[in-house]
């Protein structure tokens, strides 16, 4: 298996196309007494404000109280050399990024019906959106790259990998996708076709019948041996290419949900008792979370199936390892956690929406099974959840809109889905308000540059530690790193996993904002809010 960074890059040709292509670039230094920068880490006080709201026991009446704690955060500033391994890398995503990053890593364009087109990376926040840093002295906004907030791993520095139920070479599963243009995969095929997926683990009982002819690149032996090779691949992946970090992610085919049984998987040590006991609701996506945990590897699940069950969990606590999850947010979702948080805070109170979607790949063929699809069915029923919850003027305890989901399988369309959404709303006085909306979504053009985020934002994760600062503290507490769940990786996934007791948030703008502002406390700077004080007072 050659990692694609192994191939000679002509700089020049890599700059023009993308400009600086360096990991760790930071579009500015802050300039505070709170902020200490040093050869190899930026440290930052941090006051974060919230406010504590209790009821009076006799009157009934909500008192806010503004209240602030004291981080510390410390980020290591250097990124080394790091690696992502891809579950399912001879898929369609797993093609089409391959592919997209090789083709900005050398600067490889390619001819269209309307000319030259050049690589890039539009679709990711991290590499193709901007962040508001402050004003100028004449207060006028200054914006900077998200990517160059804090130090953050390029994208064209990943050394990439995987495992496969396939043994097809990158290079011809690239052309079996059919997502990228003919004059692109041409000038890419040649690289490609020298990658070669690993094994992957197959169990018929949790993905479609419909993939079995495509298992032929498949680890034997028992669970606990598949565990065991899975966590091998980490290590040789990681010494073979001289790697500081591998993150492990799940592109493969949705599964069904696994039965969350007492005894089996809900704690860690009953989950590495069923492995070793080969019982039967393991899952393949479970086996790789297990051994990405073990072997101190970030796994981030992008697919809709419950692969981070209670004992996944607890021991990525226990091993103080990262996890994430769930299902890659691309589409129809997005919009829907964008258009049901408008809708909701404007006071209009949506009573049904219903979603429809059909797509060719074989993604679509795998969702045509009843079990896969009730997986996915299950991660798009909860994006609006949160909205409702926060309303309680327009839904009453226990009330939630009709919601109905419906995906089909046209093999015509390939990549190229067709989503059609119908929100139902109440307005004034009784009235209804309806908008319809139809979406095409080329699906991997799409994920493809998710995978791209939510391996720059989890790599970063591993190189930030906190500590909360106290008066009363009579020594300097230790340095830890956030908890295991990541849930700042909400933005990018249709189904967050959150820590155990943590509210999940799906509204899409909250998300957005919660990153961006986690990353400036990062450096020592506010939040960013929309004030504009400096706009509308006299000064």
């Amino acid at each position: 298996m050659s990692p694609i960074n192994n191939i000679t890059v002509d700089s020049a040709a890599a700059a023009a196309t993308n400009g600086s292509s360096s990991s760790g670039v930071t579009a500015f230094k802050v300039d505070s007494p709170y902020v200490r920068y040093s050869e190899s880490s930026i440290e930052s006080d941090y006051l974060y404000d919230t406010t504590v709201v209790s009821r009076d026991a006799s009157t009934g009446q909500l008192k806010a109280k503004p209240t602030k704690v004291h981080y510390q955060f410390q980020t290591k500033t250097k990124v080394g050399r790091v690696g992502l391994m891809l579950v399912g890398w001879a898929g369609n995503n797993g093609t089409t990024v391959t592919a997209s990053i090789l083709a900005n890593k050398k600067g490889i364009s390619w001819e269209t019906r309307k000319g030259t087109q050049e690589p890039n990376y539009f679709g990711s926040v991290m590499m193709a959106s901007t962040v508001k840093l402050g004003v100028d002295a004449n207060l006028n906004d200054v914006y900077v790259p998200f990517n160059e907030v804090v130090p953050m791993v390029h994208p064209n520095d990943i050394v990439l990998g995987g495992w496969d139920i396939n043994s097809m070479n990158i290079g011809d599963a690239m052309r079996r996708a059919q997502v990228l243009p003919v004059d692109l995969q041409r000038r890419l095929y040649d690289e490609l076709k020298e990658l070669k997926p690993l094994p992957s683990v197959y169990y018929p009982d949790f993905i479609a019948a419909n993939q079995e002819e495509r298992a032929d690149n498949t680890i034997k032996g028992t669970k606990q041996e598949q565990l065991d090779k899975l966590r091998q691949d980490i290590r040789d992946f990681k010494q073979t290419n001289e790697l500081d970090r591998v993150v492990v992610m799940w592109t493969a085919n949705t599964e069904r949900y696994a039965d969350i049984i007492a005894g089996v998987n809900d704690t860690a040590d009953n989950l590495l008792k069923a492995v070793n006991e080969g019982h039967a609701e393991v899952s393949p996506s479970t086996l790789f979370a297990l051994a990405s945990v073990l072997e101190g590897a970030p796994f981030v699940n992008g697919s809709p199936q419950n692969t981070l069950v209670p004992g996944v969990i607890e021991l990525a606590e226990r091993h103080r390892s990262f996890v994430g999850g769930d299902d890659f947010k691309s589409g129809q979702t997005k919009i829907k956690s964008v258009l049901a948080e408008f809708l909701v805070n404007a006071g209009i109170k949506p009573v049904a929406i219903t979603s429809y979607n059909h797509l060719g790949n074989n993604d679509g063929c795998n969702l045509s099974a009843p079990a896969q699809f009730r997986s996915k069915e299950i991660s798009k029923s909860s994006v609006v959840d949160d909205m409702v919850g926060a309303n309680n003027l327009l839904y009453k305890k226990g009330e939630h809109p009709d919601h109905t989901i419906v995906i089909k399988y046209v093999p015509s369309v390939g990549d190229s889905k067709r989503a059609l959404d119908e929100y139902v709303s109440e307005i004034f006085m009784g009235g209804l308000n309806t908008i319809s909306i139809y979406n095409t979504c080329e699906d991997s053009l799409l994920a493809s540059p998710l995978i791209i985020d939510l391996f720059m934002m989890t790599e970063l994760m591993t190189r930030v530690s906190y500590r909360v600062k106290s008066d009363a503290d009579a020594s300097e507490p230790e340095w830890a790193q956030f908890h295991s769940v990541l849930s700042i990786l909400s933005y990018m996934l249709k189904a967050p996993v959150v820590p155990p007791n943590t509210p999940v948030v799906n509204a899409l703008a909250k998300q957005r904002m919660a990153m961006e502002n986690i990353m400036r406390a990062f450096v020592g700077l506010p939040p960013n809010n929309e004030m504009l004080l400096e706009h509308k007072a006299f000064h």
